[in-house]
């Protein structure tokens, strides 16, 4: 199944993604929604090159519940205001994150028939609920956090980490298939993966030692789950 061509032409919608699709702005700014909004956006805090909105659309994998999820998922992080500080938006970014991660969680849990991924979709959904319990207040108090990196600099350390975890999201998007089953087993562990890179971002250049410690704890959780997610996709390759 081939990806969305719409996909691609969502990204470069995007007014955060000033440097790979400038060449195709046009000198009229009557006519270009781009062009007039893109200031708007870089001066609202959002995160340089971060608008990942849409990732499948208008195709079998947009129909998707699972990738719809995930869509809504990524909206609401393109949305998010970054503040300048590393631990304020790294918890913000993580809570939707993983609210995204609990809503994919229930779609298997509705759809899912394999007991081996059920049992991973409701440790999954427990563990994050978990930790949006324990980030919602420590991300309540840091926002009257100070400043201390460039979220509008793409050359910034943990404005580059935090991209690039987007990016892979979106580059290793798969391809949907008929089976639920491996639909989520696809999609949680390039979540994951995602998860573990902000994490690591946030160890990196955070400073808040209980941010800190949640960081490790995730890193360490969500490999588990990736190595088990890969194992049961070798034994199940028939379902593709």
């Amino acid at each position: 199944m081939k990806k969305s061509t719409l996909f691609l032409a969502a990204l470069c919608s995007g007014s955060l993604l000033v440097a790979s699709c400038s060449s195709d702005k046009t000198a009229d700014t009557t006519t270009t929604t781009t062009e007039t909004t893109a200031p708007d956006a870089t001066a609202s805090g959002d995160m340089a090159g971060m608008d990942h909105s849409k990732m499948a659309e208008g195709s079998a994998a947009g129909d998707s519940p699972l990738m719809a999820s995930m869509n809504d998922m990524m909206g609401k992080m393109s949305a998010l205001k970054m503040k300048g500080n590393t631990d304020h938006d790294f918890a913000h970014m993580m809570l939707e994150h993983h609210k995204g991660a609990v809503a994919m969680a229930d779609i298997e849990l509705r759809d899912g028939k394999d007991a081996t991924m059920k049992q991973l979709a409701e440790k999954i959904k427990a563990d994050q609920q978990k930790e949006i319990g324990e980030m919602e207040p420590i991300a309540e108090r840091l926002d009257a956090a100070p400043s201390n990196y460039k979220p509008q600099d793409p050359a910034d350390p943990f404005t580059s980490k935090m991209k690039a975890s987007m990016d892979g999201m979106m580059k290793n998007m798969p391809n949907m298939v008929a089976d639920p089953d491996m639909n989520f087993n696809m999609l949680m562990t390039v979540h994951h993966q995602s998860a573990v890179d902000m994490a690591k971002a946030e160890l990196a250049h955070g400073k808040d030692t209980k941010l800190k410690e949640m960081a490790q704890k995730m890193i360490d959780a969500q490999q588990k789950e990736i190595a088990e997610f890969k194992a049961w996709h070798d034994k199940n390759a028939d379902k593709m």
